[in-house]
């Protein structure tokens, strides 16, 4: 499992993005209560996921966030990355992002591929 913490802030909301391999509906379970197992990520306001598992089923998890689950299924298919979990978490700062909720959402998922 990787974490990178505090990626970057917008008007509050902080961001985190985690990721490792994932193999099956239960191995995505058990990533997600295995970041969860630290206090800080049990905290947060979401903790959005998606997968690709090998037999090409696609798993996701809005967690609150409305649409993002979705958007981070999409650029693990466009990237072609099957068997790894992505999870972006976000602490709510108090202001509403709108539609630019989804654009933290991808920066996160970006960083996550270039970095991890």
């Amino acid at each position: 499992m990787q974490v990178f913490e505090n990626i970057f802030t917008d008007r509050g909301s902080k961001y985190a993005v985690s990721g490792g391999p994932c193999g099956s509906a239960a191995e995505a379970k058990a990533f997600i209560k295995s970041l969860c197992r630290r206090k800080k990520f049990a905290k947060a306001t979401h903790n959005t996921w998606a997968v690709v598992l090998p037999d090409g089923t696609p798993l996701k998890n809005d967690d609150g966030e409305a649409g993002a689950g979705m958007v981070i299924l999409r650029m693990l298919e466009r990237e072609e990355r099957v068997g790894e979990i992505i999870v972006v978490t976000r602490w709510f700062g108090g202001v509403h992002l709108g539609g630019d909720r989804f654009r933290r959402v991808q920066d996160a998922v970006r960083f996550y591929f270039e970095e991890g």
